[in-house]
């Protein structure tokens, strides 16, 4: 099928395709992601992280069935825990999820982590340029759930969500030096549970210390199974993109986006071309020689790279 012509003209089909192809590392995939680069930009980028068994899915696709109610396209990337076997998506399309397969203005794509630490899939950042491009309003990118190292969601999203749920006792403390402090709107699931308040109690207390922004984090108590404070989720998200839009944060985040996106796909190229013109043996005999101290790791790592920056022209 013509993938381009697919992508234009709305087929589901298509953008699967290309997202797979673009994991694949496809030059085809990237030819067309090149030309219709210019697409891009319109997609509201939405995180949802958090520990697992929080709801984070069910969350997830609440919001996206109101979102579509309202008659806008969404787009969900849900990053699954990898098969050590297989290296796909242990949780697949998201049983979760199976609700949403019929609704024709939402899209799933289930990505394994395959050791990627940060909570998202490698490929993370070119679904979300193509679903930009097929032309989605939101874009709901889910972290595989693993604590600290989800502070990579930032990174991505324009808003974040931090789902947490009654029970977590110290863990809400642990998590305070660190994914805490990345939430734009803290959500209590599963609200219906005892020690619901309290632990929304002490989300509010931390925030009072987190002085680094003039935007105030919303706490909002949800039963997503049932439905429940989901409005005010989606009332939340809206107010925070309003704050960062007039702001002018919004333009800045989208900046910085784009340069770790830049330094990400230049880290790419570069360990390709570096294993492109560097043989296993080679490689090996590098490994022995700083092994036995004849050389450093460090002008090792240089001597690597050198073939490289001599092709690179000012």
């Amino acid at each position: 099928m013509d993938i381009k012509k697919g992508i234009i003209d709305g087929d589901r089909i298509a953008l699967a395709k290309l997202i797979t192809m673009a994991e694949d590392g496809k030059k085809e995939a990237m030819d067309i992601i090149k030309e219709l680069y210019h697409r891009t930009g319109n997609a509201y980028l939405i995180g949802i992280t958090g520990p697992p068994g929080v709801g984070k899915s069910t969350l997830t696709a609440k919001l996206a069935r109101a979102y579509s109610g309202l008659g806008k396209k969404i787009g969900i990337i849900a990053c699954d825990p990898t098969s050590p076997y297989t290296g796909g998506a242990i949780l697949g399309d998201r049983i979760r999820m199976q609700e949403l397969f019929t609704d024709p203005n939402i899209f799933i794509r289930s990505m394994g982590s395959r050791g990627h630490l940060g909570g998202l899939s490698r490929g993370t950042r070119v679904a979300v340029r193509i679903m930009d491009i097929f032309g989605m309003d939101y874009i709901f990118i889910e972290t595989v759930g693993v604590g600290q190292s989800e502070v990579e969601i930032a990174d991505t999203a324009d808003t974040t969500i931090m789902v947490l749920a009654p029970g977590l006792g110290d863990d809400i403390q642990a998590m305070k030096a660190g994914i805490m402090e990345i939430g734009d709107i803290f959500v209590v699931n599963k609200a219906d549970r005892e020690g619901a308040e309290k632990t929304a109690r002490e989300i509010d207390t931390m925030l009072d210390f987190n002085e680094k922004s003039t935007w105030r984090p919303k706490v909002i108590m949800t039963v997503a199974q049932d439905n429940k404070g989901i409005n005010d989720v989606l009332h939340a998200i809206e107010e925070h993109m309003k704050y960062i839009k007039d702001s002018g944060i919004f333009a800045s985040k989208r900046k910085e986006h784009i340069k770790e996106e830049i330094l990400e796909l230049a880290t790419q190229n570069i360990m390709s071309e570096i294993m492109t013109g560097l043989s296993k043996e080679e490689l090996l005999g590098i490994v022995d020689k700083v092994a036995k101290r004849e050389i450093d790791p460090y002008s090792a790592s240089i001597d690597i790279i050198k073939p490289i920056k001599g092709g690179i022209q000012k």
